[in-house]
């Protein structure tokens, strides 16, 4: 796997749909939904589905070899 882009919030939480464009892990929010729909997407080790969900801290998103982790500032 590939080491994890650092993705720098000053806001608390991010809903993963908006974390995976910031981080580059979908090229929009369609590209985003279609991931989530097709299970491709994992929170920490396990797949999750809703775009909705709130990240926190330390929180690391994979989509294939790709990562993103959030880090409050």
């Amino acid at each position: 796997m590939s080491e994890p882009v650092v993705v720098s919030l000053r806001d608390e939480s991010i809903r993963l749909g908006q974390f995976l464009k910031l981080a580059g892990l979908a090229e929009d929010g369609s590209h985003a939904k279609d991931l989530l729909d097709a299970e491709e997407v994992m929170v920490n080790g396990e797949v999750e589905t809703r775009r909705g969900r709130q990240l926190t801290d330390g929180d690391v998103v994979a989509v294939g070899r790709d990562r993103g982790r959030v880090v409050l500032t």
